[in-house]
């Protein structure tokens, strides 16, 4: 299988945000207060190539998103700048790949923050699969109020329930086969949100691609075991953390988060996490 890492853009955001100051709710708060910001960091959505059809981890940003600042929701207008041209988006830069919209058979959304929804107008003729519980988070008056944009979806998003059984894949809880042969499987890694998923991709080598989204803004973190300045539950976050380390010490893995500057050049170079 090939995947391909499909950078829409940049983002900033604040250093708080991508490593937590702190703890409990004084841990959330840092961002709003925090005068340091990260450099531009890139938003990776990815594609993989299937015999069963493509499958797409995420949608990366929109250009809609350079609108933000309009927002009244106080992260969206002061805690986070966005840049991406509209051929930067994921559609045009899957057709430059020799991928059309009917080639993509699933789109697999590890969460629903902006800067991974925001490619969604691509993709009205696939099937859509989004944690149930992550939607309810998301959706109305309420979503926005907790930073998810709901009103900017396509009016036709109607996603497919993303149920994770009682299937433990590894040391992760809950998972659920996205491919018919097994080698693609999605399992649950919460924390950045309530019900964020990862998607694991099974290479013929054994080696194991980890498309994490957002459970760590850098590999290097993830090591360490340092939660991010937005999860609601800092346990939580550490016990995936540790899974994803647990994992990584038996199966060779590459790590692949989304704003990672060094996820693409991991998994052009196939690197493999280096655990001591």
């Amino acid at each position: 299988m090939r995947i391909h890492a499909i950078q829409t853009g940049f983002v900033k955001i604040k250093r708080a945000q991508v490593e937590g100051h702190g703890h409990g709710l004084a841990r959330r708060l840092a961002i709003f207060t925090d005068r340091n910001w990260t450099e531009w960091l890139p938003t990776y959505a990815w594609a993989i190539e299937h015999k069963e059809g493509v499958i797409v981890v995420d949608t990366g940003q929109g250009a809609h998103l350079l609108e933000t600042g309009a927002s009244y929701h106080p992260f969206a207008r002061w805690d986070v700048v966005f840049r991406i041209d509209r051929e930067e988006e994921i559609g045009p830069q899957l057709r430059a790949l020799g991928i059309g919209p009917r080639d993509v058979k699933k789109v697999v959304l590890t969460h629903l923050h902006m800067d991974h929804d925001g490619g969604l107008a691509h993709f009205q003729n696939s099937e859509i699969l989004v944690a149930s519980g992550e939607l309810r988070t998301a959706s109305g008056w309420a979503g926005r109020i907790r930073g998810y944009l709901p009103h900017r979806w396509p009016s036709w998003f109607d996603p497919t329930a993303l149920e994770l059984a009682a299937e433990p894949f590894g040391p992760f809880a809950r998972s659920r086969r996205l491919t018919h042969a097994g080698d693609i499987v999605a399992v649950a890694t919460p924390g950045h949100t309530a019900d964020h998923a990862s998607v694991l991709v099974r290479q013929e080598d054994g080696t194991t691609h980890f498309l994490a989204g957002d459970t760590s803004y850098n590999e290097r973190l993830m090591l360490a075991g340092r939660v991010d300045g937005v999860s609601a539950h800092e346990g939580i976050s550490c016990a995936t953390l540790d899974s994803i380390r647990v994992f990584a010490q038996v199966h060779p893995t590459v790590y692949l988060p989304t704003h990672d500057p060094q996820s693409a050049v991991r998994l052009a170079n196939r690197q493999l996490v280096g655990l001591s």
